[in-house]
């Protein structure tokens, strides 16, 4: 494997998680549409509806871009998001420069801290260890949990 493609997210209003993820974390809207489920429509929770909005957003560029995908069935997604360490994706993480000014901007918009900056350590990130970083947790719209790391030394 060479990387990560992306990730899906289903999320219960679209235009609310727009507001999050394209103008609040920056990321560029490069695809939206409404597509009908396919060929397996086993996988959807809700497959009776037949269709699904999907909106692809990128971040990054080279070789460390890569985009997410908000999916809303009509009507909303049902659910509620899982927490740290329970089955599935519990939360994924981006690295940036700056993450205390990520953490002001998100304080100021309101977003829910579940860890302001903290330091850890590189061993944590299947690096070897003694290097410093930084990490800060905090939720999307539906509770989803994300993460963003700086590399501090």
């Amino acid at each position: 494997m060479n990387g990560v493609s992306h990730v899906a997210i289903g999320v219960r209003d679209m235009e609310k998680s727009l507001k999050f993820y394209r103008d609040l974390l920056g990321l560029e809207v490069r695809f939206d549409a409404t597509q009908p489920i396919g060929a397996m429509p086993r996988l959807y929770a809700s497959p009776e509806k037949g269709t699904r909005r999907a909106v692809h957003l990128h971040y990054g560029s080279g070789q460390s871009g890569g985009f997410l995908v908000l999916s809303e069935m009509p009507g909303g997604s049902p659910g509620v998001a899982i927490k740290l360490d329970e089955v599935g994706i519990s939360h994924f993480s981006w690295w940036v420069d700056d993450l205390r000014a990520w953490h002001e901007k998100l304080k100021a918009a309101g977003v829910k801290i579940l860890v302001p900056p903290t330091p850890a350590d590189s061993g944590g990130y299947g690096e070897k260890p003694g290097k410093k970083f930084l990490t800060c947790l905090f939720q999307d719209p539906d509770g989803i949990i994300l993460q963003l790391d700086q590399r501090v030394d």
